[in-house]
């Protein structure tokens, strides 16, 4: 019971620092910009997933597991759809 719980205190810091990072970047090239921001919403994705698995062991439920998942999918195919933008470029 209390490892979960200090697991969730650093998934919720490592999800701080994340946004934090998201909304304050300190580079100024454009280009590092919009990258440092696709990684930064990717590690978001990760630590939902990981919250959401954690909730899924403590509370006993398998459709946290479901929509984990499912977030996993679709944060691996926008960081993707992504990298295939820039490498076509605009």
């Amino acid at each position: 019971m209390t490892v979960n719980m200090i697991a969730f205190g650093f998934l919720t810091l490592a999800l701080l620092f994340a946004f934090l990072r998201l909304t304050r970047n300190p580079n100024r090239d454009h280009r590092i910009m919009a990258l440092d921001r696709v990684i930064a919403i990717d590690l978001m994705a990760t630590l939902s997933i990981g919250f959401m698995t954690l909730f899924a062991v403590e509370t006993g439920k398998a459709v946290f597991l479901d929509a984990a998942m499912v977030l996993a999918l679709i944060a691996f195919l926008g960081t993707v759809a992504f990298a295939r933008y820039l490498e076509k470029g605009k």
